[in-house]
């Protein structure tokens, strides 16, 4: 079975259409789970009255707005398929793509799409296209369009997968440092009809930190120490080189070194570079608890 996993916020005139065009694109058997992520257009009395019609249809619906990667964890977690598949609710996707990705998991464990001819303003694609260079460059995977809502998923892939902030766009990256193989494919693009866009400059800076935040756990989510130590380390270093030429000083020449500000600067830089040095050690005993223990989102209630 493949489960459809839809995070929807304030889509109420895109549900109708997009559910008719999944039927259409999928013959074979087949469930949609709509993630409401705290609409207040009446998305979610929209999505009840389909699952009225078809059981196929299910939803879980958030007290408020958490975020894409809050309600792509509920729809994971939800699933019944042995493939997952996640498509955004504004009909930009085109849900005839899905066979397309769903065949190419043969080959991988994940398929991502990529909107070759994108049909959005400037606004959006300047951004996304500087996004998806940093992207490329950071996480080593050589993927077109990272932020692309249309992806496909082995189950398996997803299991134990831990996400927060703006990490959904990162899920491909996440899975390929797991070891699965990831593959991609042109998809198409169409404009938004109805409704109004939910990305931004602050969606686009959360995620350039989140980004940052993929690249240093990927790199020394199991040895923080190497990172801390070499930051830490390289200060006391140069802290030590500038506190060594100054005593040289003192010691053949006679300076006098209370009135130098080098002198602080030395001091200061072993200082620092003692404490992150021991920060490093914290690190390896603190590591990501926090996320491990607890959800992101908080569920209203569900319609199975």
């Amino acid at each position: 079975m493949i489960s459809i996993v839809v995070p929807v916020y304030n889509e109420r005139e895109n549900i109708k259409p997009l559910y008719e065009k999944i039927r259409e694109a999928i013959k074979e058997n087949f469930e949609i789970i709509f993630v409401d992520d705290g609409s207040n257009d009446g998305t979610y009395e929209e999505i009840k009255k389909l699952h009225d019609n078809d059981e196929r249809i299910k939803c879980i619906r958030f007290t408020r707005n958490f975020g894409k990667t809050a309600a792509l964890m509920a729809g994971f977690d939800a699933c019944n398929g042995d493939i997952v598949v996640t498509i955004d609710g504004d009909l930009q996707n085109d849900p005839e793509d899905i066979p397309k990705l769903v065949e190419m998991l043969d080959e991988y464990d994940v398929v991502n799409g990529w909107r070759y001819e994108r049909h959005d303003p400037i606004t959006k694609r300047l951004p996304s296209k500087i996004s998806n260079m940093l992207s490329r460059r950071l996480t080593g995977l050589n993927l077109h369009d990272f932020n692309c809502g249309l992806k496909a998923y082995r189950k398996e892939v997803l299991k134990d997968l831990e996400l927060y902030g703006e990490m959904h766009r990162y899920i491909p990256a996440i899975l390929a440092w797991r070891g699965y193989k990831v593959g991609e494919i042109k998809i198409k693009h169409h404009k938004r009809i109805h409704g109004r866009s939910k990305y931004g400059s602050i969606r686009l800076f959360r995620g350039l930190m989140d980004l940052i935040n993929f690249k240093f756990w990927a790199g020394y989510s199991t040895r923080p120490l190497h990172f801390f130590g070499g930051v830490g380390l390289s200060l006391f270093l140069i802290g030590f080189i500038i506190s060594f030429y100054l005593l040289l000083l003192k010691i053949f020449y006679h300076e006098s070194l209370s009135d130098r500000p080098l002198l602080l600067l030395g001091i200061l830089l072993i200082l620092v570079g003692l404490q992150i040095f021991l920060t490093g050690f914290m690190a390896e005993m603190v590591v990501r608890s926090y996320y491990s223990k607890r959800k992101a989102y908080i569920i209203k209630e569900k319609i199975e």
